[in-house]
């Protein structure tokens, strides 16, 4: 079997982190805030393969965790205010965080699946799926004569 050229795995995370496709570093990699275009539209490398699943999140709570926990503990330490100016700067912050860091930590998650080759993104596994979920046929539910829908 021939040897696939390597993946720079770097780049391919930095262009994730842009949140454009990890190959070409040009199309956008994203169709809406976290939907994943199937294609690149600049260099139609294939992008249906990804499964970042629950890892972005995962990655996203540890780091804003990291950051606001002792932002939080120094304010209370330091001017001990009530713990409702706690809530308004605190909650806010955090959900903010969150929103802005998920899609390019998603998108370098899924970078690193394709420089990496991973589920999919390999053309010689076996586990390869052909067609995007898009083009795939949706097998009907058959129900025996006179059944009621649930």
């Amino acid at each position: 079997m021939a040897q696939m050229p390597s993946r720079p795995v770097g780049a391919a995370m930095m262009n994730g982190l842009r949140l454009r496709c990890p190959a070409c570093g040009e199309g956008k990699l994203f169709c809406g805030y976290l939907k994943v275009n199937e294609h690149c539209p600049s260099c139609h490398e294939e992008l249906w393969h990804q499964r970042a699943d629950d890892a972005p999140p995962y990655m996203v709570i540890t780091v804003v965790g990291h950051i606001v926990v002792p932002l939080l503990l120094a304010v209370e330490m330091a001017f001990r205010p009530e713990i409702w100016i706690h809530l308004v700067i605190w909650l806010p912050l955090t959900v903010a965080l969150c929103l802005v860091l998920l899609p390019p930590v998603k998108g370098a998650l899924i970078a690193y699946q394709w420089a990496m080759r991973m589920h999919g993104f390999d053309p010689a596994d076996p586990e390869r799926e052909a067609l995007p979920p898009s083009r795939r046929d949706i097998p009907k539910v058959s129900r025996p004569v006179g059944a009621r829908p649930l």
